[in-house]
């Protein structure tokens, strides 16, 4: 049954995985030419007019997009963490429920199979497709910098696992949350708007200290990037959240399923 999972949810692996690393591809191929001498110091000037709290949330305050690695640390980023969002939420969202949706779950009640061990395949695909994303982006993007310009090694690798923190989190709360459902299209839209409501929360969160306590709320807030860039290390608080949230929604989980009436 694990081998069957794999094998079921490779193709959107391979995709959302290849996206990441096209977008990036195309950034190392344009940016040495793009970016000449006299554009830097446009680009830094251009920087200055904008508020700061706006480049604070790119992270364009600690970090110039006058070299690949600058972007990479800011914009670079932020499309990791959201699309890692995306990818967890809808993994999650599906994973579970797709069994029910197409009906297979008859077969698998027919074997017969215990539903904590369906949830346990599942989580085990899960995780390991995350994970593998992370870390695959994370060794291409120091292939590529390595190739084109200079880098902090131990930065780039500590940046480059951040966002497992958001993934983990997202994935178990939207595995939960399909628990609810009985058919796919109906927990994706909830999962898609899950990520764009916590990303505007850290990113209102960042914005402006008034609302500064919102950003609390939000998963984002565990990839913890601005601390990885000034201080090159990865805060422990913010893994132990991650861990507690993730662990505590995959008990829920398990609890929950085997309650649920299946179609």
């Amino acid at each position: 049954m694990l081998k069957r999972e794999f094998k079921v949810n490779l193709k959107s692996f391979i995709i959302w995985t290849t996206i990441l690393i096209v977008l990036f591809l195309m950034v190392y191929l344009i940016y040495p030419y793009f970016i000449t001498n006299e554009q830097v110091e446009s680009l830094d000037d251009m920087m200055k007019g904008f508020p700061p709290e706006l480049l604070k949330t790119f992270n364009m305050d600690i970090s110039s997009i006058s070299t690949a690695y600058g972007w990479v640390k800011s914009e670079g980023f932020m499309f990791v963490l959201l699309i890692v969002g995306f990818y967890s939420s809808l993994l999650g969202s599906q994973i579970l429920l797709k069994e029910e949706n197409d009906m297979t779950i008859e077969y698998l009640q027919s074997i017969p199979v215990k539903r904590s061990s369906i949830i346990t395949n599942k989580i085990i695909v899960g995780f390991t497709y995350i994970i593998s994303m992370v870390i695959l982006l994370g060794i291409f993007n120091d292939i590529a910098l390595r190739i084109i310009g200079d880098f902090e090694e131990k930065q780039l690798i500590l940046l480059s696992i951040t966002p497992i923190f958001i993934g983990l989190p997202f994935f178990a709360l939207n595995l939960f949350i399909s628990t609810f459902f009985h058919k796919t299209k109906n927990s994706i839209g909830l999962s898609l708007g899950l990520v764009f409501l916590f990303y505007v929360l850290n990113v209102l969160g960042e914005i402006s200290e008034k609302v500064e306590f919102l950003k609390w709320f939000s998963i984002y807030t565990l990839a913890d990037t601005r601390n990885v860039i000034t201080n090159i290390e990865i805060h422990p608080v913010m893994v132990i959240i991650s861990i507690l949230i993730t662990s505590l929604l995959i008990s829920a989980t398990y609890l929950r399923y085997q309650k649920k009436e299946l179609v």
